[in-house]
Formats: structure tokens, C-alpha cells, sequence
């Protein structure tokens, strides 16, 4: 059992490690053609105030808080994230998740998997876009994408992301950014669950705990946004 939670810790950690070497890499790559997207001057930032109380505690989910350095987040261009990693007592493993929110949208498009983990030197070798029952009877569009790097079986990592855009769910950027053209809107974040992929957590396995961790985590996610929306206009 330690050895299991050992390995479970690890692969949060590599997981995380990944992650946010990557997030200096949203900062610096595409901007020109993100550039040509203006969110609306008038929008409030979600604070980060909201985004901390999103539980530590998930279901079976136990989370734990990772710091990130100033010039990290900086580079991230958000208004908001969380960066966290939670293992499962139920025997899930353990998941990272990180949520960058912000109103800028020509900021927050380039921020995507596809782009940012095959500029840092990662191979996207998997990919699929499923739709993840939510217990209340809706879904979650989101893609899942596979990335190695080099020929270590332990850098191997899948990432689930899905956007929310003013309390809806979506799967990437195309669902939402011809609406940022016609429509004024509040907020946007994305949502990323990375897990590690190895000999002992296989792709398949990696799969299950990130759409578990994702569908129980969703609707705790949306209400943080949702009540944060409630304050700013009450009326």
C-alpha cells in the first residue's frame, strides 16, 4: 500500500513537473495571431479568491496546493488559476489539475495542449475527444491527448482539458472563439487534468483517472465561476 501511494505521489509530482515548465511556454509562443482577438475592456476578472475555494477535498479526491514561481505565473497570462495535485483514496491514483482563468481571450488561446506540449519537444501520439457522462445527466466535451518525449517510459503524460466559457462546457477553442467576435464575454478558463502514463499506469488506466477526477471535479468548477458571476451582479 506505501508503495503504491509512493508511486501515486511520484507521478502527481512528474506530472505537475511537466505542467508548469510548460506554462512558461503558453506565455511565449503564438501571440501574433492570438493577438488579433479583443476581449471586451469592461469584463472583471474572476479573483483568485474564488478559484482557492474550490475543495481540497473532491470525493475521494485528496488535494494538496503547488506553488508556482512568480515568473511562471507571470508567463501563464492569466487572472486566476489554481495549481494542484490530488490522489485518490479509492485507488484512482493521482491526478494534477490546473486551471488558468482570464478575460483576455487573444491571451488565453494560445494556451492549448496541442500547441504548447509539441513546441516544448513532446510528440502528440494519441488523441480523442470524448464526451464524459456528468452525474446530474449532462456531458463534458472535452479532448484527451497522449504526449511523449524522448524514449523514457516515464515521459509519457495524458492531458484532459475542456474549456468553460460564461457556464458552458467546451472542447476547445473553435466552440468558442467566434463568439468572443460577436458576444461580450465574462470569463474564460481552461481546465487541464494530467496524469502520467507508464508501465504500471497504462494509457487506458491514465484515461480513467483523469475523466474520473474531471466529471466529479466539473460541476464544483462551474459553481465557483457561477457564484463568483452572483456577487459580481446581483442584480
Amino acid at each position: 500500500m506505501s508503495q503504491d501511494r509512493s508511486l501515486n505521489q511520484r507521478s502527481a509530482v512528474f506530472a505537475a513537473g511537466v505542467a508548469s515548465v510548460l506554462m512558461v511556454a503558453f506565455g511565449l509562443g503564438y501571440r501574433a495571431v492570438a493577438a488579433r482577438v479583443e476581449s471586451p475592456v469592461d469584463a472583471t476578472p474572476v479573483a483568485q479568491e474564488a478559484l482557492d475555494r474550490l475543495p481540497l477535498q473532491i470525493g475521494a479526491w485528496a488535494g494538496q496546493d503547488t506553488p508556482l514561481d512568480e515568473a511562471v505565473i507571470k508567463a501563464t497570462d492569466t487572472d486566476a488559476h489554481i495549481n494542484r495535485q490530488y490522489v485518490s483514496s479509492g485507488g484512482l491514483g493521482a491526478v494534477s489539475l490546473w486551471i488558468a482563468s482570464g478575460v483576455r481571450a487573444r491571451d488565453l488561446m494560445p494556451h492549448r495542449p496541442e500547441v504548447c506540449y509539441t513546441g516544448s519537444g513532446f510528440t502528440l501520439v494519441a488523441r480523442q475527444s470524448p464526451d464524459l457522462p456528468l452525474a446530474d445527466g449532462g456531458v463534458l466535451p472535452c479532448n484527451a491527448m497522449q504526449f511523449s518525449r524522448g524514449t523514457l517510459a516515464g515521459n509519457r503524460v495524458l492531458v484532459l482539458y475542456y474549456y468553460l466559457v460564461d457556464g458552458q462546457y467546451c472542447r476547445d477553442v473553435a466552440e468558442w472563439r467566434y463568439k468572443v467576435i460577436w458576444t461580450p464575454i465574462g470569463y474564460i478558463a481552461q481546465v487541464q487534468v494530467i496524469t502520467a502514463i507508464s508501465d504500471t499506469t497504462p494509457a487506458e488506466v491514465a484515461m480513467r483517472q483523469a475523466a474520473a477526477f474531471a466529471t466529479e471535479s466539473a460541476p464544483l468548477i462551474a459553481a465557483l465561476f457561477q457564484d463568483e458571476q452572483a456577487e459580481a451582479d446581483p442584480d
